[in-house]
């Protein structure tokens, strides 16, 4: 059995390589089978992990992403993720592969995609809701795929909030701290990367936000998670990465049920249309799919020069 640890697999990934290896998975979603995702919990309710399974035409696996709170105390990520590929043959494992860095260019690659497909083509400035973990990652992928001039930091903690906005300066970006309805007012892009629940108040007012604007909802993976203000679901056309799991696990659970949600697939592949006017709003539901994992593992392998 194969092992790649963290150490490995954090020094491989790359955005490019992530959004690839997201392209790749995407257009699979069209004709291939995707399996929904599964939220639960350990022992400890705070505890919780996600079974992402996924198969190919040639391979097969599941991955296992946690949610350890605790962690910090113990000076380790809250959030890590490990990749199962089987071996076919014989329903064995045939690798294990340890993805915590590489999860969050994941997670940040489908965000790109989503902007690249759907967002205005001059696109200059992004408005971040979160300063955890994955937010500055969702920052520098989009800067990638649109000439992103200002990125405007929003966080329920100022302080987070400065050190992120000083940290994505320091790579040479221009960025400072916003409060939410000056963001949304000023965003042509909003990404949303926070742990926000239903019982929390949404992150904005939908009437903040402009016409022609593009959201990547990043933080809801589970039942019970919300960002938007479903109010905003009637202003806006809704693209998700998996239609009947978005229901159930994704921002959709708080949209009406009129609401079309168009698979961001479709998109990529030409069978749906993206952004139809300049006014349009988009959203992107991203909750998830293990084939983006699939892909993304075997992407890294092959840069080992390792084909199983």
């Amino acid at each position: 059995m194969l092992f790649v640890a963290e150490e490995q697999t954090a020094v491989l990934v790359d955005e490019e390589l992530a959004l690839e290896a997201a392209r790749t998975a995407f257009a699979a979603t069209v004709e291939g089978v995707v399996f929904p995702s599964l939220a639960v919990h350990g022992s400890d309710p705070r505890n919780q992990f996600t079974l992402k399974p996924s198969a190919s035409a040639t391979h097969a696996g599941v991955k296992i992403g946690t949610y350890w709170p605790d962690n910090l105390k113990c000076g380790l990520p809250r959030h890590h993720s490990t990749l199962l590929l089987f071996d076919q043959r014989i329903g064995r494992i045939a690798a294990v592969l340890e993805l915590g860095a590489a999860n969050a260019y994941r997670t940040a690659a489908a965000d790109a995609l989503a902007v690249d497909l759907l967002a205005p083509t001059d696109a200059a400035a992004l408005a971040i809701f979160g300063t955890g973990h994955q937010a500055a990652y969702e920052a520098r992928a989009v800067a990638r795929v649109r000439p992103i001039g200002e990125i405007l930091v929003v966080g329920r903690d100022k302080g987070r909030a400065a050190l992120m906005a000083a940290a994505l300066t320091a790579e040479g970006r221009t960025a400072r701290v916003a409060g939410a309805e000056e963001a949304c007012a000023s965003a042509d892009v909003i990404v949303t990367a926070t742990t926000t629940r239903a019982e929390d108040p949404p992150l904005f007012e939908a009437d903040w936000v402009r016409p022609g604007t593009h959201l990547s909802c990043m933080g809801a993976d589970a039942p019970g998670k919300r960002e938007l203000p479903p109010a905003l679901f009637a202003r806006a056309r809704v693209f998700c990465d998996l239609p009947e799991q978005a229901r159930r696990m994704g921002e959709s659970q708080h949209a009406p049920e009129d609401t079309v949600l168009i698979p961001l697939g479709e998109v990529l592949t030409q069978r749906a249309k993206g952004r139809t006017d300049d006014r349009d709003i988009t959203v992107f539901d991203s909750s998830g799919i293990g084939l983006q994992d699939l892909y993304l593992a075997l992407a890294l392998l092959k840069k080992m020069d390792i084909f199983l």
